[in-house]
Protein backbone atom coordinates (compact mmCIF):
# COMPACT_ATOMS: atom_id res chain seq x y z
CA UNK A 1 0.00 0.00 0.00
CA UNK A 2 1.28 3.33 -0.71
CA UNK A 3 -0.15 6.69 -0.29
CA UNK A 4 1.03 9.73 -1.98
CA UNK A 5 -0.69 13.61 -1.59
CA UNK A 6 -1.01 16.79 -3.54
CA UNK A 7 -2.02 19.73 -1.92
CA UNK A 8 -2.99 22.94 -4.06
CA UNK A 9 -4.76 25.97 -2.45
CA UNK A 10 -5.76 23.98 0.71
CA UNK A 11 -7.48 21.09 -1.37
CA UNK A 12 -5.36 18.18 -0.41
CA UNK A 13 -5.61 14.83 -2.67
CA UNK A 14 -4.60 11.49 -1.25
CA UNK A 15 -4.06 8.76 -3.66
CA UNK A 16 -3.99 5.13 -2.39
CA UNK A 17 -2.29 2.41 -5.01
CA UNK A 18 -2.44 -1.57 -3.90
CA UNK A 19 -3.97 -3.64 -1.45
CA UNK A 20 -6.10 -2.41 1.45
CA UNK A 21 -6.21 -5.08 4.12
CA UNK A 22 -5.83 -5.12 6.92
CA UNK A 23 -2.30 -4.34 7.90
CA UNK A 24 -2.41 -1.58 4.90
CA UNK A 25 -5.37 0.31 6.47
CA UNK A 26 -3.79 0.78 9.97
CA UNK A 27 -0.48 2.65 8.30
CA UNK A 28 -3.28 3.98 5.51
CA UNK A 29 -5.15 5.66 8.42
CA UNK A 30 -1.63 7.03 10.34
CA UNK A 31 -0.54 8.76 6.74
CA UNK A 32 -4.00 10.74 5.72
CA UNK A 33 -4.28 11.56 10.10
CA UNK A 34 -0.45 12.74 9.77
CA UNK A 35 -0.51 14.78 6.24
CA UNK A 36 -4.24 15.99 7.55
CA UNK A 37 -2.84 17.43 10.76
CA UNK A 38 0.22 18.80 8.83
CA UNK A 39 -1.47 20.64 5.34
CA UNK A 40 -5.13 21.55 7.40
CA UNK A 41 -7.41 21.56 4.22
CA UNK A 42 -10.00 22.89 3.34
CA UNK A 43 -11.37 20.09 1.46
CA UNK A 44 -9.91 16.66 1.04
CA UNK A 45 -10.17 13.80 -1.49
CA UNK A 46 -9.91 10.75 -1.16
CA UNK A 47 -8.86 8.66 -4.77
CA UNK A 48 -9.11 4.87 -4.60
CA UNK A 49 -8.50 3.89 -8.24
CA UNK A 50 -5.03 3.05 -7.69
CA UNK A 51 -6.52 0.54 -5.18
CA UNK A 52 -6.27 -3.41 -6.20
CA UNK A 53 -7.90 -5.07 -3.87
CA UNK A 54 -9.71 -3.96 -0.75
CA UNK A 55 -11.82 -6.15 2.19
CA UNK A 56 -13.84 -4.28 5.09
CA UNK A 57 -10.51 -2.70 6.41
CA UNK A 58 -11.25 -0.14 3.92
CA UNK A 59 -14.33 0.94 5.12
CA UNK A 60 -12.28 2.20 8.38
CA UNK A 61 -9.92 3.58 6.28
CA UNK A 62 -13.26 6.08 5.07
CA UNK A 63 -14.61 6.38 7.78
CA UNK A 64 -12.30 7.34 9.60
CA UNK A 65 -11.01 10.09 6.87
CA UNK A 66 -14.45 11.52 7.11
CA UNK A 67 -14.56 11.65 10.87
CA UNK A 68 -11.46 13.94 10.36
CA UNK A 69 -13.04 16.01 8.02
CA UNK A 70 -16.33 16.18 9.54
CA UNK A 71 -14.90 17.59 13.22
CA UNK A 72 -13.39 20.53 11.46
CA UNK A 73 -16.26 21.60 8.90
CA UNK A 74 -13.73 19.91 6.17
CA UNK A 75 -15.61 18.70 3.07
CA UNK A 76 -14.57 15.32 1.80
CA UNK A 77 -15.61 12.88 -1.00
CA UNK A 78 -14.25 9.92 -2.40
CA UNK A 79 -13.38 9.47 -5.62
CA UNK A 80 -12.81 6.90 -8.52
CA UNK A 81 -13.12 4.09 -6.08
CA UNK A 82 -12.89 0.69 -8.18
CA UNK A 83 -15.96 -1.65 -8.58
CA UNK A 84 -15.03 -4.50 -6.13
CA UNK A 85 -13.82 -1.88 -3.15
CA UNK A 86 -17.62 0.35 -4.29
CA UNK A 87 -19.44 -2.99 -3.67
CA UNK A 88 -17.95 -3.41 -0.27
CA UNK A 89 -18.56 0.17 0.89
CA UNK A 90 -21.63 0.08 -0.64
CA UNK A 91 -22.44 -3.51 1.30
CA UNK A 92 -21.59 -0.98 4.18
CA UNK A 93 -23.97 1.58 3.47
CA UNK A 94 -20.93 4.03 3.29
CA UNK A 95 -22.38 5.07 0.00
CA UNK A 96 -24.91 6.97 1.75
CA UNK A 97 -22.52 8.63 4.43
CA UNK A 98 -20.27 10.21 2.13
CA UNK A 99 -19.74 11.80 -1.18
CA UNK A 100 -18.85 9.55 -3.93
CA UNK A 101 -17.11 11.59 -6.99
Amino acid sequence: MTVSYNEDRGKLLIELFGELGHHEAIDAMDNIAALYECISPIELILDMSGITFMDSSGIAVVMRTKRLCDNDGIAMAVRNAPKQALKVLSAAGITRLVSFI
